[in-house]
């Protein structure tokens, strides 16, 4: 008897595959550019190079922190108040500017260029509009009429997702009111009744 799945070993995909291989690859260029800038300018300037970049990395994610707890704060305020959120602004907000700063605390001159480049407002607002649509494009396709419609059907094919509430009476332990031989009809016992 066939129960309808496959039995074939599922295809990795290619961010799986190949994500790997351009970590290694980033960390080997990282590495070779960190010896060339060490034997043009000295070890001195490649050690204040890292730690610049680590300590600007540090300023911009507080910086970004602090914008994004007074954005949630203020949107608090509102929601109180009953008044509409306002809109984001484009560029990414605070999520593409921590990820410059975590580029720029990671150790290296090419994520310092990535983290000093995201810093630059049309860049970000480029790499947010990208990501965006990509985002988009990959939930029309995974399930078409947008993310609600995505969440049903899982719920739809849930096996036997139905919820009944009531309440479960084990005929095990004696309960009051209860004989041996069931319940006792002088003792006014009812069985409970789904709520």
């Amino acid at each position: 008897m066939t129960t309808g799945t496959s039995t074939a070993p599922r295809r990795r995909s290619a961010a799986r595959t190949y994500l790997p291989l351009a970590v290694a690859a980033w960390f080997i260029l990282e590495i070779w550019l960190l010896g060339l800038v060490a034997g043009a300018a000295g070890g001195l300037t490649v050690a204040l190079l890292i730690v610049g970049g680590m300590l600007l990395g540090g300023v911009v994610i507080k910086r970004a922190g602090r914008r994004a707890f007074r954005k949630l704060a203020a949107g608090f305020q509102q929601a109180q108040q009953g008044a509409a959120p306002a809109p984001q602004q484009p560029g990414g907000g605070n999520a593409l500017i921590m990820a410059a700063g975590l580029l720029l605390i990671l150790p290296g001159l090419l994520s310092d260029v990535a983290g000093l480049l995201l810093l630059v407002p049309p860049v970000r607002a480029l790499v947010a509009r990208r990501f965006t649509r990509s985002l988009e494009r990959r939930m029309t396709s995974a399930a078409p009429g947008g993310f609600g419609a995505a969440f049903q059907q899982a719920r739809i094919h849930q096996p036997d997702g139905k919820v009944v509430r009531g309440e479960v009476i084990r005929d095990d332990r004696p309960q009051p009111g209860r004989g041996p031989s069931g319940p006792d009809p002088d003792s006014g016992y009812r069985p409970p009744l789904a709520s």
